[in-house]
This record gives structure tokens, C-alpha cells and sequence, in this order.
């Protein structure tokens, strides 16, 4: 039936209106449901009251919302007249009283009487879960209606025997709803009931334990077992089914690299009754406080048994392993901020030795859960915190192929079916590796980005903390941790203007780096941190490195201030470099300068390009010699006359030979010339023959 999750949805209603516009709708639905169920009294006729079997419930189980919707609208009628006059000066006295306390009875007589028949399981069709979310209901409106017969507004009754014994019924049936509701909770973990125990139930209890005089160290969860009724055997017994520790100590969790253990039934959950801050030893002065905390280091077990279990896992699914231990970080400081306002309630005097220990222990705790955000932060950056940047490959699918069309074909006429085979699938093409563009790697950088701005924000809130700035130590260890982050930020800014090419913009950042981590390592980035700020767990020789968190090692801040040093140092020769060569090309213009034609014996000068549209000057202006590649070619070896060798390297006539007859002809004159000419014609005479001699074509001319 979902009693609870039931009532939870209608309440809702009451986060845009008041309790009169509540109770209002409750009526709308109760007439609604009425007409749709049969029951609702026809016009002109008297009314008549009907009332709700356990049989009229097995069959219809909407009978049980009609009686939850009639206790429902009875509680929002006692809430609006009780919020109504709360504001005068005397509060809720007399007849308003009267009538107030007259219908939360009345809503506990509707639930107690859904109760009874659900009970009649046989009947109702009921479960036994459903008739513990009935029993918890009623519980809650019969405390309500004890709670409000007691609390007049005024302070408490300084007899604590007389006002142990007013204020017990009310316990009584709070800790009733209370057990009844954990062990819901703890066998589904739904939030629903997560919710009412930390709305309405708690909180009342609470209220109640400082009424009745009990000490403020005794959890909440301690005074419910203590007022539990346990004469009803059956309740226990039921509740005993959902969860076997609902009225025992709860066994700590053993994890060994398993974060879904469960519980092993031997060691106790040890309570912390102190704690430890800068030196500082302070005393938990309320149990919710001791009982958030020892939360937190079981999670935070649970956490190092991960990371040491998992190195391989992705840097956000670690980050995903630090929710446990936010979350139980946060319940701490909220259980702390409940108890220093209590206290401020009180009007105790700040010198009082419980507000002295609650401050510290706010401070502390506060602290733990900076700590544990900057280390998710520091998890989802990456190793080194962010100080070095490289590509990183991805993943591309392949293009996906087109799906064919059915080649099926049918037949008008006939039954039959042709069917043409479809092709085989063709085989499955892995995803391949490609190198990161640019915008990916700016896309990553600027995700950097804005965790150090997140990191550097976490850490300045802790100075806005009650009593951190007295601290001047603490101060400037928070100044140099902030420096570490921001240096770390300027150095990823400064990776982004190295991709575009902001080489001088670069420059600007690291130094501004170098700076800020000189300004950590003067601050004292790395000093001594708090025991709940390191997770109040010391170190063994040998074990599992501890998560990252706010704790910054000085050797950390020192191997960042020496590769920012390189950095810088690599980054302003660049910067010189490309500012010769941009100097050096504004002195010599490419433009301006002589065709490389003209230059090929010496080397550019440096800065300047070769300007591959200046090769030669066109269009010419005259015959201008073109470089061109020098060609050695094997046809010289039958032209050069070697030593000892007579003539040429095999032929008929070398260039030595040719050249000492043109000597010899030079020196006889016109008798050279004349034989000359002698040899040309013989050459000439001996050619006609040749042609002489050759047959012809079949009709005297043409040649074959």
C-alpha cells in the first residue's frame, strides 16, 4: 500500500501553501474519493455514517487511503489553528488549546483504527510491512499529540524527575516511529523514509530528551532503544525481520577492498568522545556529533580500500568513491551546527567549556569536509595536480553502414515466396585511434580551469570559519595552499596560449606561476594539517598511499616550483627565439630581397625564409641563367683519352686528338686547308656511290 510514501506525496502540498490550503485540498479528495468509493451521502438525504471493514480493504485497498486522508485532514486542521496563534503573545491557550489537542486525537483514533484492520491480515490482504507503516503513522500523530499537551512555549522544568516522567509518553511513541522507520529504511533504503526521520522524527526526539533533562552525548538513536515499548512481543518480532540490529549495536562494516561489504557481527562501532584539531583536544559534547563521525571513518575506509583495490579506474569514477564520505562529512557539520544553536538558544556564554569544545569541533569538522571536496576536485584534475598536460588519444567509431533493402518478392498470383539471401554481414571494424585536436585539448584545460577556481573558493570559505582567523599560522598555511592552486591555474592557462600560438602571453603566466609557488613555499603551504583534515588516521610504514585531500607535502610544492622554473625557462627561449627571426624578417623583407638565383652560395641569413615564390625574377628582363641540377652521364667515356692509352676510350677519335690536329692545321696554314677539303670531298663521293648502289622501288623510284 505505501502508507508513507502516501502521506509524504500529500504533504508536498504543503511546501507551496499553508495548512488551511492543505487541509482544503484533503477535502476535495476525500468527497472525490468518497462518490468513487460509494460512500458519500446522495443529496436531500441524511447523513449516515459508514464505516470501513478489513474486508471492504482486501477489496478495495483505496477503503485504507480514505481513513489515512480522514487522520490527514484532521492533523492539518490541529497545524493550522496551532500556527494561526502561535504569533500572539500568550500562544495557544485556553479553548484553541482545547480544540487543537481535540482533533490530533481524533487523527489518532482514524490511524489507530487503520491500524486494527490492517492487523486483520487474513481480511485486509495486508502485508506485514504495510501494518508496521501503519503502526509508525500512528505513532507519530499519538507523539505529536502528547508533545503538543506538554510544550506550553515556556523554558524547561528545572525538576528533572517530574519532567523525565511528563515528557515519557511522548518519547514513548517517538521512539516507537523512529525504530519502526529505521528498520524500513535499512531493509529497502528508500529515501521516503530517510526523509521522515530527519524531518519530523528526529528532531522532535531531540526536543524531547533536552524536556525530560537526559544528556546531550546520548544519541538519538540510544534514547529511541531506551523508550522502546517492549512489552509488545509481535512489534519486536516484526521489526526484528526487516533489520536483526534495529534495537542492538550495529557492527562496524570489515572492508577488505570490497566497498558493498556487509556488516561482520563480531567488532562494535566504537563512537569517538573526542577530537583533535591543530594540538588542540576537544570534547564531543553531543552524540549526534560522535555518531556523524565515526560515519566518516568508516566511509573513509571504505574509500582507501577502493583506491587501493582499483588502480586502474578512471579518474571520475575515484571521484565518484568520494561521495560517500562528503555526504557523511556534511551530516557531521550539519549535526554540529545543530548543536552549537541549541546551545546559542540556551544563551550560554561563550566561555562556557561546551561552546569552547563545540567551536572547535565546528572549526575541525568544517575543515574535514573542505578537505574532502578539494580532493575530488584534485582526483578529477588528474596526476601531478594538473602540472604537466599531454594528447591523449580517442576513440573513432566507424561510419556506420546503410542497411539493405529486403530483395523478398511475392508473388501476385501464386502463395509462393521468393526470397533472395541477403548478403553476409560484413565483418566488424574496431574503433581506431586518433590524435586529440585542439579543441579537445582547450576543452580540457578549461574543465581544469575551473576546478582550481573551485579548489581556490573551498579553500578561502574555510577562512570565513568561527575562530580560523585568530589562527595567524593556520591563516598563512591556507595563503600558501591557495598560491599552490592558483599557480597551478596560471600554468594551464598559459598550456592553452602555447596551443594558439600566445607564446609572450605564456611567458606572462609562468612567471606569474613562479611567483605565486615562491609565495608557497614562504607561506608554508605544506605545514602541519589537522587530524579530521587528514582523516584523523595516522600513517603505517609501507601502507596504501592516503587520498588525495587539502594536505599538501612540501616536497609537492617544490617539485611543482622546479618543472614551473623549466617551464619557464624552456617558454622565454622560445620567446627570444622567434623574436630574432621576427626581426631579422622585418629587416629583410622577403619581397625586397634578390631572387635565390642570384644567392646559391650563401646560406639565409637567420630569421629569414626561403621564399619559394622568389626563385628567379619573372617575367625575365633578358637571358638569365636558370640553376638547374648538373648532369654526369656515361656518354663521356667514349670521348677522353686516358693516360697510356692511344685515341679515345675505345672510339674512333678523342677529344686529345681532335685537339692536336686542329694544332697541326693551324701551324701548316692553306696546305692544311686544302687537304681538308680534299678528304671532305672524297667523304662526299664515297656517299653518292653508296646511294648508287642500293636497289629501287618496283616502278624506279621510292625506296623499299
Amino acid at each position: 500500500m505505501d502508507i508513507t510514501a502516501f502521506i509524504t506525496a500529500r504533504r508536498a502540498a504543503l511546501l507551496i501553501g499553508d495548512y488551511n490550503a492543505y487541509r482544503t485540498t484533503l477535502a476535495r479528495q476525500l468527497h472525490t474519493l468518497r462518490k468513487h468509493l460509494g460512500l458519500a451521502t446522495p443529496k436531500r438525504e441524511k447523513f449516515a455514517p459508514k464505516s470501513v471493514s478489513a474486508a471492504d480493504i482486501g477489496h478495495n485497498a483505496e477503503h485504507a487511503q480514505l481513513l489515512l486522508l480522514t487522520s490527514e485532514r484532521a492533523w492539518a486542521h490541529a497545524m493550522h489553528m496551532k500556527t494561526s496563534h502561535q504569533e500572539e503573545r500568550k500562544g495557544v491557550t485556553g479553548a484553541t488549546r482545547s480544540h487543537v489537542l481535540s482533533r490530533l486525537a481524533k487523527a489518532g483514533k482514524v490511524a489507530k483504527e487503520l491500524v486494527e484492520l490492517l492487523r486483520q491480515q487474513g481480511a485486509s490482504k495486508a502485508s506485514a510491512r504495510d501494518v508496521l507503516e501503519a503502526r509508525a503513522y500512528y505513532a507519530t500523530l499519538a507523539g505529536s499529540e502528547e508533545f503538543e499537551k506538554h510544550s506550553s512555549g515556556t523554558q524547561r522544568a528545572s525538576d528533572g524527575q517530574a519532567s523525565e516522567k511528563k515528557w515519557q509518553p511522548c518519547l514513548r511513541y517517538y521512539a516507537e516511529a523512529r525504530v519502526i522507520y529505521a528498520a524500513l529504511y535499512e531493509s529497502g533504503k528508500q529515501e521516503v523514509f530517510r526523509d521522515v526521520l530527519a524531518n519530523t522524527v528526529d528532531p522532535t526526539i531531540r526536543y524531547a530528551a533536552y524536556q525530560a533533562h537526559l544528556s546531550r552525548t546520548i544519541a538519538i538513536e540510544t534514547v529511541a532503544k531506551r523508550y522502546f515499548p517492549t512489552a509488545s512481543n509481535p512489534l519486536i518480532s516484526s521489526i526484528e525481520e526487516l533489520d536483526p540490529y534495529a534495537l542492538k549495536d550495529r557492527p562496524i562494516p570489515e572492508t577488505n577492498g570490497d566497498s558493498d561489504a556487509k556488516p561482520h557481527p563480531t567488532p562494535t562501532q566504537e563512537i569517538p568522545n573526542t577530537i583533535t584539531w591543530r594540538a588542540r583536544k576537544a570534547n564531543i559534547v553531543d552524540a549526534s556529533i560522535g555518531q556523524s563521525l565515526a560515519a566518516v571513518h568508516a566511509a573513509e575506509a571504505r574509500l582507501r580500500a577502493y583506491l587501493a583495490s582499483n588502480t586502474t579506474a578512471t579518474s571520475r569514477e575515484k571521484a565518484a568513491a568520494y561521495d560517500e564520505v562528503l555526504i557523511a562529512s556534511q551530516d557531521a557539520a550539519d549535526a554540529t551546527k545543530r548543536a552549537t544553536d541549541e546551545l546559542e538558544k540556551e544563551k550560554l556564554d561563550e566561555g562556557d567549556p561546551r561552546m569552547q569544545d563545540l567551536r572547535i569541533t565546528s572549526l575541525a569538522v568544517n575543515y574535514a569536509l573542505v578537505s574532502w571536496r578539494v580532493g575530488r576536485n584534485r582526483v578529477l584534475i588528474g596526476e601531478d595536480d594538473g602540472l604537466t598536460f599531454s594528447a591523449q588519444a580517442h576513440k573513432i567509431r566507424p561510419a556506420k553502414r546503410q542497411r539493405t533493402k529486403d530483395n523478398s518478392k511475392t508473388n501476385d498470383g501464386d502463395d509462393e515466396t521468393i526470397v533472395t539471401p541477403a548478403p553476409a554481414a560484413p565483418p566488424k571494424q574496431k574503433e581506431t585511434d586518433q590524435p586529440e585536436s585542439t579543441s579537445r585539448k582547450l576543452a580540457r584545460l578549461r574543465e581544469r580551469v575551473v576546478l582550481y577556481a573551485s579548489i581556490i573558493q573551498s579553500i578561502d570559505s574555510i577562512k570565513a570559519l568561527r575562530g580560523a582567523m585568530r589562527d595567524e599560522t593556520f591563516v598563512a598555511e591556507l595563503d600558501g595552499k591557495i598560491a599552490y592552486f592558483r599557480a597551478l591555474k596560471c600554468a594551464n592557462i598559459a598550456f592553452s596560449h602555447a596551443l594558439l600560438g600566445g607564446r609572450v602571453e605564456a611567458l606572462a603566466l609562468l612567471r606569474r606561476a613562479r611567483d605565486l609557488l615562491d609565495s608557497a613555499l614562504g607561506g608554508g603551504g605544506g605545514g602541519e594539517d589537522a587530524e579530521m583534515g587528514d582523516g584523523g588516521v595516522e600513517e603505517e610504514a609501507g601502507a596504501a598511499p592516503p587520498p588525495p585531500t587539502l594536505t599538501l607535502p612540501l616536497s609537492q610544492i617544490k617539485t611543482a616550483h622546479a618543472h614551473i622554473a623549466a617551464q619557464l625557462a624552456r617558454t622565454h627561449a622560445l620567446v627570444e627565439l622567434h623574436a630574432l627571426e621576427a626581426h631579422n624578417t622585418a629587416k629583410n623583407p622577403p619581397h625586397h630581397a634578390p631572387p635565390l638565383v642570384h644567392n646559391l652560395a650563401s646560406h639565409p641569413p637567420p630569421g629569414v625564409g626561403v621564399d619559394l615564390r622568389n626563385l628567379v625574377a619573372y617575367p625575365p628582363t633578358g637571358v638569365q641563367a636558370v640553376p638547374v641540377k648538373p648532369l654526369f652521364l656515361d656518354v663521356g667515356w667514349n670521348y677522353i683519352v686516358y693516360p697510356g692509352k692511344v685515341g679515345g676510350g675505345g672510339g674512333e677519335g678523342g677529344v686529345v686528338a681532335a685537339a692536336v690536329a686542329d694544332v697541326k692545321d693551324a701551324v701548316m696554314g692553306d696546305a692544311g686547308e686544302e687537304k681538308k677539303k680534299v678528304e671532305e670531298k672524297k667523304v662526299e663521293e664515297k656517299k653518292v656511290e653508296e646511294g648508287a648502289g642500293k636497289k629501287r622501288g618496283w616502278f624506279g623510284f621510292g625506296g623499299r
